[in-house]
C-alpha cells in the first residue's frame, strides 16, 4: 500500500514572522561554544550555575546560559510588538514569553524550527516541549519524525536527538543534561506535576539524583504546547501545575496556543480573522439539521421534585448567554414561566407555564399549560434519534459530494463525526462479539443508500465495513468513553495518528472516523473536510478544538498543499442553529481579540450552499430541511 510522505515549505512569511519573533527577543546573546559545568547547590565562577541547596552529587551538564539583562530583553521584547502592531508591555512579565497561532497554521511546525534557529544563532542546546495530554503528545512525536529530514536539509545535517519522556528509560533523561548535541524533550505535565512522580523521586540507576534535577542542571528552554491546558486553572496567578513547570528551572518559556488565557510579554499573533483572509485554513460552512424537535426546538428535562419545603421542581432547560444558548438545571415552582427563567428564549414562548408538580412516588412528574408533560428522568426535545440519524446522512452525502468535486486531483477525503457514547457506534457483547451501535447502522444505512444514486455510483468502490471505524479508548480489549487524557487513550492515538500517511493514502479504504474524545485536540488530518457533532455540547473552547480538526489545508497524493479555495472548504454538520453556532464562535473571537464582526466583512462563516436543497422529513413528528 502507498503512502504519502509529507512535504514542508520553509518559506512561508507567516511562519518566518513568527520564529524570527522569538529568535530577536535573545538580540545580543552571544553565540555559545563552551559547555557549562552545572552543579547543584554550588557557585563557582562563570561557568557554575547554583540551583539551590539540594543535597546529592554534583552534575556535570552542558546547560543553556542567558547573558542578556531584563533590561535588555524588555528593549527586544518592545521592538518586537512594534513591528507586530502589538501594544507595547510597560514592564517584562517574567521569563515567559506567548505566541498565539490559529489552529491549523503549522503551530508545531512553526516552534519546533524555531528551536533549531536559536540553536543556529545563540548556540543553545537544550530544549522541553512540555503538552497537556497523550494526543497532543503524539501528534508533537509525529511532528518530529515526518520533518526531520526537512530540519536536517535546513540546518546542514545539524545532529540533535529527540525523545518523548519515559520513566522506565531514564538513561534518556542523563543524556539529555550531559550530551553536547541538541536535545529535545517532550514530556505530557502529569508526568511531573505531583510530588510522587518518578520523575520527583531519587532514583538508583541515576545515583540515587532524582530525574528532575538532570533537567533543572541544563536550564532548558521550555515550549509550553496549548498553556491554558497545560498550567490548569488560569484564573489563578499560581497553580500547582505552574509551580512544577517552574521546577524544571527553565532558561525561559515560550508558550504556544490559538486560545492563550494569559499571553504574557506577546511576542506575535496571527488570529482566526487572519488566517481565514490570508487563506491559511479551510473557510468553514455549517450545515444544521434543526427541526421542531432538535436541539433549539423545547428542550425541558425533569431531574428532581421536592415536597418538604414547599413543592418544587429541578428542570434543565435552555438559557440564553451571551455566547450562545446552555443548558442549566434550574428550580421551578407552580406557576413559574419558562420563557422568563430562560432569559425569553423563544422556544418557551407559547404555554411554557408550570401548571401541577406532582412528587408522588413513582408518578413524578411537571405538566405544563400547553398540556406538554416531562417526567422523572425523561426529556422532551434535546438531541433526539431523528435528528442524528438526519446528521449521519447529510454528512455520508456531503463527503461524497466532495469526492465527486475532487476526483481526478489526487486529494483523499476523510469525515470526522464526535459522538456522545462509544456504545451508539459500537456494542460489546460479554463474549467479546461486536456490533453496530445505532449510529453505526445509521451510518451504513445512508452509505449503501446514497452510494447507488447515480452520481456518486462507483465513486468508491469499497465495501461498507471498510470505509468507517472508530477509535476509542481500549480497557481488557473494549471500547470505552474516556477524557482523551488518560493512560487508556495511548492505543487509540497510536493507531490514528501514528499511521496519519497510510491514511491520506487512496488504497486505504477508511474514509470515516468515529471518535469520543481522542481526537478533539491534537489530531488535525489535513484531508478531512466534513465533521458532524453528534454530541451536544455548547463549550466554546470545545468547539473551536472540535473543528480545529479539519482547518488545516489538504494535501494531494504528492504530499504537496493544496491551496484552491474552491476544495478548501470545512463543512460541519452542526446540531445547533447555524445562527446559534456562529454566534457563539464569533461572541469568542470578538471577546479575545477586540474584533467586532458587525464592522467586518464576516468571511469564516458562510451558510451552506445547496443547489439541491431539500426537505428531510423523518417518520414522526418536526421536519428537518438543510440550510440554504
Amino acid at each position: 500500500m502507498s503512502t504519502i510522505k509529507f512535504k514542508f515549505d520553509g518559506n512561508l512569511d507567516y511562519q518566518q514572522k513568527a520564529i524570527e519573533s522569538v529568535v530577536a527577543l535573545f538580540e545580543g546573546q552571544p553565540l555559545a561554544n563552551e559547555t557549562y559545568s552545572v552543579s547543584i547547590g554550588t557557585q563557582d565562577g562563570g561557568s557554575q550555575l547554583s540551583l539551590g541547596d539540594e543535597e546529592f552529587s554534583n552534575i556535570a551538564a552542558v546547560a543553556n546560559q542567558l547573558v542578556l539583562t531584563d533590561e535588555l530583553l524588555l528593549e527586544n521584547l518592545h521592538k518586537i510588538q512594534e513591528d507586530n502592531n502589538i501594544p507595547l508591555q510597560p514592564e517584562l512579565a517574567g521569563h515567559h514569553f506567548s505566541v498565539e497561532m490559529e489552529t491549523g497554521t503549522g503551530k508545531t511546525y512553526v516552534y519546533l524550527r524555531t528551536l533549531f534557529e536559536l540553536n543556529k544563532r545563540y548556540g543553545f542546546t537544550k530544549f522541553i516541549v512540555v503538552v497537556p495530554s497523550i494526543a497532543i503528545r503524539e501528534g508533537v512525536q509525529k511532528s518530529l519524525e515526518v520533518m526531520r529530514e526537512h530540519f536536517k536539509e535546513l540546518y546542514d545535517q545539524v545532529p540533535y536527538d529527540s525523545f518523548v519522556y519515559d520513566p522506565k528509560r531514564l538513561g534518556q533523561v542523563r543524556q539529555f543534561a550531559t550530551s553536547n548535541k541538541i536535545q529535545l524533550m517532550v514530556i505530557n505535565i502529569q508526568a511531573f506535576d505531583k510530588a510522587r512522580a518518578i520523575m520527583n523521586q531519587e532514583n538508583d540507576r541515576l545515583s540515587g539524583v532524582r530525574p528532575i534535577d538532570f533537567i533543572r542542571a541544563a536550564c532548558p528552554i521550555m515550549i509550553i504546547d496549548e498553556p491554558q491546558s497545560v498550567e490548569g486553572d488560569t484564573r489563578k496567578m499560581q497553580t500547582k501545575r505552574s509551580q512544577a513547570l517552574e521546577s524544571l528551572n527553565p532558561l525561559c518559556t515560550l508558550r504556544y496556543s490559538a486560545t492563550h488565557k494569559n499571553p504574557y510579554n506577546l511576542l506575535y499573533v496571527l488570529n482566526p480573522i487572519d488566517a481565514y483572509d490570508l487563506r491559511l485554513v479551510k473557510r468553514i460552512e455549517v450545515a444544521s439539521l434543526v427541526g421542531e424537535d432538535g436541539f433549539n426546538s423545547t428542550f425541558v428535562g425533569l431531574k428532581s421534585v421536592d415536597n418538604s419545603k414547599g413543592i418544587k421542581a429541578r428542570l434543565q432547560i435552555n438559557v440564553d448567554e451571551p455566547a450562545g444558548p446552555k443548558k442549566k438545571i434550574l428550580t421551578f415552582k407552580q406557576g413559574d414561566d419558562l420563557y422568563l427563567k430562560s432569559k425569553e428564549r423563544q422556544e418557551y414562548q407559547h404555554g411554557w407555564l408550570v401548571a401541577n408538580i406532582s412528587c408522588e412516588p413513582g408518578l413524578e412528574y411537571v405538566e405544563f399549560s400547553n398540556g406538554q408533560v416531562v417526567r422523572l428522568g425523561e426529556e422532551l426535545g434535546g438531541l433526539g434519534d431523528e435528528l442524528m440519524r438526519a446528521q449521519v446522512h447529510e454528512t455520508v452525502e456531503q463527503h461524497l459530494k466532495k469526492e465527486h468535486a475532487v476526483r481526478g486531483k489526487g486529494i483523499k477525503v476523510l469525515s470526522l463525526f464526535f459522538i456522545d457514547k462509544v456504545a451508539n457506534y459500537r456494542v460489546y457483547r460479554d463474549d467479546g462479539v461486536t456490533s453496530l451501535g445505532k449510529i453505526g447502522r445509521w451510518f451504513e444505512e445512508a452509505y449503501n443508500e446514497l452510494t447507488q444514486k447515480p452520481l456518486y455510483k462507483g465513486l468508491l468502490s469499497f465495501p461498507v465495513e471498510q470505509v468507517h471505524n472508530g477509535y476509542f479508548s481500549q480497557d481488557k480489549g473494549i471500547a470505552k468513553d474516556t477524557s482523551g487524557k488518560t493512560k487508556a487513550d495511548e492505543d487509540t492515538y497510536a493507531l490514528i495518528m501514528r499511521d496519519k500517511e497510510r491514511l491520506l493514502s487512496a488504497d486505504e479504504p477508511l474514509r470515516f472516523i468515529f471518535s469520543h474524545s481522542a481526537l478533539r485536540e491534537g489530531w488535525d488530518n489535513p484531508n478531512v473536510f466534513q465533521i458532524c457533532t453528534l454530541n451536544e455540547t455548547c463549550s466554546q473552547d470545545r468547539k473551536r478544538q472540535e473543528i480545529g480538526r479539519g482547518l488545516r489545508l489538504p494535501v494531494d497524493e504528492h504530499g504537496e498543499r493544496v491551496f484552491d479555495p474552491t476544495v478548501n472548504r470545512l463543512t460541519v454538520i452542526a446540531n445547533e442553529s447555524y445562527d446559534d453556532f456562529a454566534r457563539q464562535l464569533q461572541s469568542e473571537y470578538e471577546e479575545d481579540y477586540g474584533i467586532g464582526f458587525g464592522r467586518v466583512d464576516i468571511t469564516a462563516f458562510a451558510k451552506l450552499a445547496n443547489p439541491e436543497a431539500k426537505q428531510y422529513t423523518p417518520p414522526g413528528p418536526g421536519h428537518f430541511q438543510d440550510v440554504v
